[in-house]
């Protein structure tokens, strides 16, 4: 926490110099910064914060500024059976800058079992603020989601093939449809749209769900990894995020 670089600290000077308190160390990280005027970065060294999370605390204080940061213990045990084992190791492991998922995944791995939000208490606990949004090449080299297949037209596959889906009545209605001057009605209508995704295959996607047959369409998720909904939209796979 405090790093001293002149005379070694007596046992009294240390109870005030290295707080073990989380609000103490944050009293004393603020103080350093607005009181006495330190550089954010020498003041987050000394009292054992990344600047990125140094930076948050402080952005907190200004918007809170009146918080109290010295207060009465709560009865009771102040810390969880479950996670006082593995304290030490997530401090170790936020020291690089992991998310709480990759420590709760990490922790995993080692046999002990804590989910991201207890992981984030146990952080908020010991005084540290969460880490700033970060752009992919700033984040450590750890495991991450494998990539979706992006939605676009000119990759559906028409060759014969054998797929499984939940709404084969849907193609009922698509002799009816080809009636229809379906892209012309939707071209002169001015309807946004992309190469990857013109407006007559957002359109088809929109029809399908309007025949769905769920009251409930904000639960649609459930359904766009099913085959059938893309071929009958034209388009190789759903988009993700349109619905």
């Amino acid at each position: 926490m405090f790093s001293n670089t002149g005379k070694p600290l007596t046992e009294l000077q240390r109870i005030f110099l290295e707080p073990t308190d989380p609000t103490h160390r944050q009293y004393e990280a603020l103080r350093a910064y607005f009181v006495e005027g330190l550089p954010s970065q020498e003041v987050a060294k000394r009292f054992g914060y990344t600047p990125g999370s140094f930076r948050v605390l402080c952005h907190q204080c200004r918007q809170h500024p009146h918080r109290a940061f010295f207060l009465p213990p709560h009865k009771g045990p102040h810390r969880a059976p479950k996670r006082d084992p593995v304290r030490d190791q997530v401090m170790a492991l936020r020291k690089p800058n992991f998310s709480i998922y990759a420590i709760s995944e990490t922790l995993k791995a080692e046999g002990h079992r804590l989910s991201p939000v207890t992981i984030s208490l146990l952080l908020k606990e010991e005084g540290l603020a969460r880490l700033p949004r970060r752009a992919d090449d700033e984040r450590p080299d750890t495991p991450r989601p494998t990539a979706a297949t992006v939605a676009d037209v000119r990759r559906l596959a028409l060759r014969p093939r054998p797929l499984r889906t939940k709404f084969g009545g849907w193609f009922l209605f698509l002799p009816s449809l080809a009636t229809l001057p379906f892209d012309h009605l939707l071209g002169e209508a001015g309807l946004p749209g992309a190469k990857n995704i013109p407006a007559a295959h957002a359109l088809r996607a929109l029809l399908a769900f309007k025949l769905f047959g769920n009251a409930r369409h904000r639960h649609v998720m459930s359904a766009v990894f099913d085959e059938g909904l893309a071929l009958f939209a034209g388009r190789n796979v759903m988009p993700k995020r349109a619905f």
